[in-house]
């Protein structure tokens, strides 16, 4: 008999294989693998299914491609996360950032003086500081704002970032410097993989858990970041939503080669405003800097120039890869309605995928004053351009305008479809559809001393400091919507180069202003809330006024620019120049019976440099025009 060492080989397989099976078949039994999570979508929509309460907290320092403050490192962003706890088990999510240079808080800074010769006069308004918020960040710790109690139940992480030179970043903060556009744009690169960052105790943190698409959104300064990021063009950052936005700085400190402030902080500029959110540890670092602001910004000039084009994020419209979610007050005289006009003419010259919504209020967030109709249209575009879900964003008319009754109309675009110049003449007699014998009118500037709500007052009563030309009375209503433009033939002897135009309408009525009311009398929850953070807000609704007249758009050119804003040349005393300049973009509707008007000043009290009063501003009627854009 052989030997059992020497069976034939393939029995001895066989009795390997059957050892084998019998010691797995002793052994535990693994369990299967734990299912991804994933998220939640029923008809195309992200649906609430997460935590925000359970959300996980997380900080980086993200590392920029800029060293603005010259200390031979690159600048670092602090960027504070939210997201969803699904995600440290293999959930992705995109991200919706809120970048600032408010989250800091800000400093006590004095205004520069508007009024020129003004010796021993006070200095006028400070930039007062603003609260500084909390650095820290855990689950329980309210998030500014509604994004976290709205999208990071939907599947959404969301994140601050702390512009540089403001809160925990390094870096100097320059008033929309490109060195301020690469350190939002750095959060982004992170998220996508493109980026270093590093955990506040110095250990290199990437962001596996995103999918690399991101959104950044917010209001003014926070809403004028999303511009300048997508202008560059970064991939990842699939939709932006500018609120009151500024689309050129340019054009938020000066106006034709004129030196204008936004509206209701007189001499501010962009040294004032860095000074003010200045918020970082070190205090002394961006002296520099900050002095190299006050240098080059020019408030003796008013001409455009690098220092500008710089902070001038149009000509990057074209390299916008993300979908604009363009919002505007037709009252904002802080951010002007040109900011919003101008973008919008990019964008669609660019062919940008565009949306716009325009309102009543002033320089405001909309959720509180439009709230469900506000959250779901945000909610589509984000799930659209973040999750690619096929919901029909881009289905719906592009356009959403609030009328004077403050229902919503829709439209394909803006101005809306039809929209045709009309010329009106200024005239002796006041503003006529044709030209007529040519007059010369004269005034003598009192807006050193004086507002303009009160110089266009009872334009039938002739006033030595302003002309005033009105229609009679309307026969129907008549919507502008678009550019004034005014033409003028005219002349200046004295020390304020300043000329400008107001579009009044004039009639008894209760009429909308920048600010809103809020409605006490329900609360509204619109998301999960935490501790010291419901989730729940008051309605909002539009502040109005009732006068005889309300200044519908603003317009101001220096003289001495009116060839080119980059230049200037002098102005003759006595000598009559034809000088054309544009007023703010605006969206008004002009009542039947009502009459429009519009009035020339020189100095406007609450926007100009103010020179001594007593420059005499004559204008030759009958050749001078103003041209409205009118939907019939």
């Amino acid at each position: 008999m052989a030997s059992p060492l020497f069976l034939p080989a393939a029995r001895r397989v066989g009795v390997a294989a059957f050892a084998v099976a019998s010691l797995l078949a002793a052994l535990p039994t693994p369990a299967a693998p734990a299912e991804r999570p994933s998220l939640k979508i029923v008809d195309n929509r992200t649906q609430p299914a997460f935590s925000r309460a359970d959300a996980v907290a997380q900080q980086v320092d993200v590392e920029t491609e800029t060293d603005s403050d010259g200390d031979g490192r690159r600048d670092t962003v602090r960027m504070r996360i939210l997201r969803p706890k699904e995600t440290d088990a293999g959930l992705k999510v995109a991200t919706v950032i809120e970048a600032s240079p408010y989250w800091g808080g800000g400093n006590d800074v004095p205004f520069h003086e508007v009024d020129l010769d003004a010796d021993g006069l006070p200095v006028g308004r400070r930039m007062s500081g603003a609260k500084r918020l909390p650095g820290a960040i855990g689950p329980s710790v309210p998030f500014p704002g509604y994004t976290d109690n709205y999208f990071l139940p939907r599947g959404y992480a969301v994140a601050q970032v702390d512009s540089l030179g403001t809160g925990d970043s390094t870096g100097c903060p320059t008033s929309g410097g490109h060195n301020e556009t690469l350190g939002a744009k750095a959060a982004v690169a992170w998220l996508g993989g493109r980026a270093r960052g590093w955990d506040l105790d110095g250990r290199p943190v990437s962001a596996s858990w995103s999918t690399g698409n991101s959104a950044m959104m917010g209001i003014s300064y926070n809403g004028t970041l999303p511009t300048a990021v997508a202008a560059t063009g970064v991939k990842g950052l699939k939709a932006i939503v500018p609120i009151s936005g500024i689309s050129s700085w340019y054009d938020y400190y000066r106006a034709n080669g004129g030196v204008v402030a936004p509206g209701g902080y007189q001499g501010e500029d962009t040294d004032i405003l860095a000074k003010g959110v200045y918020s970082r540890a070190d205090r002394e670092i961006c002296g520099p800097v900050l002095d190299g602001l006050t240098a080059d910004q020019d408030r003796v000039s008013g001409d455009w120039s690098p220092f500008w084009a710089e902070r001038n994020y149009l000509p990057g419209v074209r390299n916008i890869r993300a979908g604009v979610f363009l919002v505007h007050g037709g009252n904002d005289w802080n951010v002007k309605t040109q900011h919003f006009g101008q973008l919008w003419d990019a964008l669609k010259k660019h062919d940008v995928p565009r949306k716009l919504w325009l309102h009543q209020a002033g320089h405001t967030n909309p959720m509180p004053l439009r709230m469900e109709e506000w959250l779901a249209q945000l909610h589509q575009w984000f799930d659209y351009w973040l999750y690619d879900l096929d919901n029909g964003a881009l289905d719906a008319p592009p356009v959403d305008v609030e009328q004077a009754d403050f229902t919503w109309r829709t439209q394909s675009d803006w101005p809306a479809r039809g929209t045709r110049d009309v010329t009106l003449w200024l005239d002796e007699d006041g503003l006529a559809p044709l030209p007529a014998r040519p007059a010369k009118q004269s005034l003598t500037d009192a807006g050193r001393t004086v507002r303009a709500e009160k110089l266009v007052a009872a334009p039938d009563v002739e006033h030595a400091n302003r002309l005033a030309y009105t229609t009679g009375p309307l026969a129907k209503e008549v919507r502008v919507n678009g550019v004034p433009i005014v033409s003028v033939r005219a002349s200046l002897e004295g020390t304020s180069p300043y000329v400008t135009a107001l579009l009044v309408d004039y009639g008894s009525d209760t009429r909308a202003s920048a600010g809103t009311i809020a409605d006490t009398s329900r609360l509204i929850c619109y998301g999960e809330g935490i501790p010291g953070d419901t989730g729940c807000t008051y309605r909002t609704r539009h502040r109005t006024e009732s006068a005889d007249f309300k200044i519908v758009s603003r317009g101001w050119l220096d003289a001495r620019n009116r060839h080119s804003p980059a230049r200037q040349d002098k102005v003759v005393e006595g000598r009559e120049y034809r000088l054309k300049w544009d007023m703010q973009p605006q969206d008004y509707v002009f009542k039947k019976g009502h009459r429009l008007g519009v009035v020339l000043i020189s100095t406007d009290y609450d926007h100009t440099l103010r020179y001594p009063a007593g420059t005499r501003m004559s204008v030759r009627t009958g050749i001078s025009s103003v041209t409205l854009p009118v939907i019939r």
